[in-house]
């Protein structure tokens, strides 16, 4: 079967990538008779560019100018079948995407499913950095995955999924498709709390939703039958700089190699030198902020991060990769990072520096950012780690 959008995208050279290729065939799907102005508005394109786009897509026989731009036969046909859009509910499709529509009166119906479900889900392991989201705050998540044109079609991956999100998009899709006939998407959680998979395994059974669950932990390399398979991914890791990293580097290894690939990233407000932190890391993995939202998130009794964190949009580009390849033995989690004093040493100029407990430096994340005292470097490796007794913390 031909793939209209990759045979557009090689006479059309993008810096966006394929996606934006899609995202404009599928609003003259969705939208039929729209004009290229509009085309262009709606894919944050030059009009050139839109135009040119468009030009390319009709060539190939799936768009046509008719009293503006629609699908053909043919391309209607392409990608209800081969894209997952047969038997849409494109009035609630349309209402979603609105932006200043106010989603929760329209999935009223699914977000109180939700919150039965949330009453049952398993209790958080803080010792993992779980915590309970709120059932609207994942409900949010699926419909920001679905404006961001990343869930109808897609093969999506949770990086952990105490929050339920794959739950929620597969909610929604029986929404979005009420016919029950929709195999287009695939949600996929990979977590290492077997209580959470046992629970949304049964969810998804009894729904009969397209969710495969897998027992993992993070600290070692994704299984092989996981790695370049992805479309997106979403993940609300530990709220470390080493947590963050690791997940999305597992997270990165398990996408398909296409840039302007979304990633969900939840975490936590941060002082503006962590975020400059945060933001070397990104740059690091070759990855750009589209957009964040701050407050997106809301939960139950996260007291230390005053129940709110914030949401970050990530998308891949041609210099994307993971941080994190190996067997991860740093400390990950927050009680590990407080009760453990690391040597790391400068990957440039080899001198060693103690972080944590009784270091000279207390986080990773400080480290990186101030860079070597020696060489000014900001990347390095941890090369022992050892753990502070309980009551020399408390001293």
């Amino acid at each position: 079967m031909i793939d209209y959008i990759d045979q557009a995208s090689k006479h059309v050279r993008l810096q966006e990538g394929p996606a934006v290729i899609e995202q404009l065939l599928l609003e003259c799907y969705l939208h039929p008779g729209v004009s290229t102005k509009e085309l262009a508005r709606k894919t944050l394109l030059p009009i050139p560019v839109a135009a040119a786009i468009k030009k390319e897509l009709i060539k190939t026989g799936v768009l046509m100018q008719d009293r503006g731009v629609r699908c053909t036969r043919e391309g209607t046909a392409w990608i209800e079948q081969q894209r997952g859009y047969q038997g849409l509910n494109k009035t609630l499709h349309q209402e979603l995407m609105a932006i200043d529509k106010d989603w929760t009166s329209v999935l009223k119906d699914v977000l109180s499913d939700l919150e039965h479900i949330f009453l049952l889900r398993p209790q958080a392991d803080v010792q993992i950095d779980q915590s309970k989201c709120t059932p609207e705050t994942s409900l949010r998540r699926a419909v920001l995955c679905l404006k961001q044109h990343a869930l109808i079609g897609k093969r999506i991956l949770c990086v952990g999924d105490d929050d339920l999100v794959s739950v929620s998009i597969g909610l929604l899709l029986e929404r979005l498709f009420p016919g029950g006939e929709h195999t287009g998407t695939i949600i996929t959680v990979i977590d290492i709390d077997g209580r959470f998979l046992d629970f949304i395994s049964g969810i998804a059974e009894r729904n009969k939703l397209p969710i495969q669950c897998c027992q993992h932990d993070l600290r070692k390399p994704l299984p092989d039958h996981l790695n370049e398979q992805f479309d997106c991914f979403f993940t609300d890791p530990p709220y470390t700089l080493q947590g963050m990293s690791l997940f999305i580097s597992r997270g990165i290894n398990a996408l398909k190699k296409t840039k302007g690939q979304p990633i969900f990233l939840s975490f936590a407000h941060k002082s503006p030198e962590y975020m400059m932190a945060m933001q070397r890391e990104f740059v690091r993995m070759g990855l750009a902020v589209s957009a964040s939202f701050p407050r997106f998130n809301a939960y139950e009794g996260a007291e230390m991060i005053a129940n709110r964190s914030q949401m970050f949009i990530l998308r891949t580009t041609d210099q994307t990769t993971p941080e994190y390849t190996e067997v991860f033995t740093d400390a990950l989690y927050t009680g590990e990072v407080k009760q453990t004093q690391r040597t790391y040493r400068c990957k440039q100029c080899q001198q060693s520096v103690y972080v944590g407990m009784q270091g000279t430096i207390p986080t990773i994340e400080q480290l990186k950012n101030q860079g070597c005292s020696s060489c000014g470097n900001d990347t390095f490796d941890m090369v022992e780690k050892k753990t502070i007794p309980r009551a020399c913390e408390e001293r």
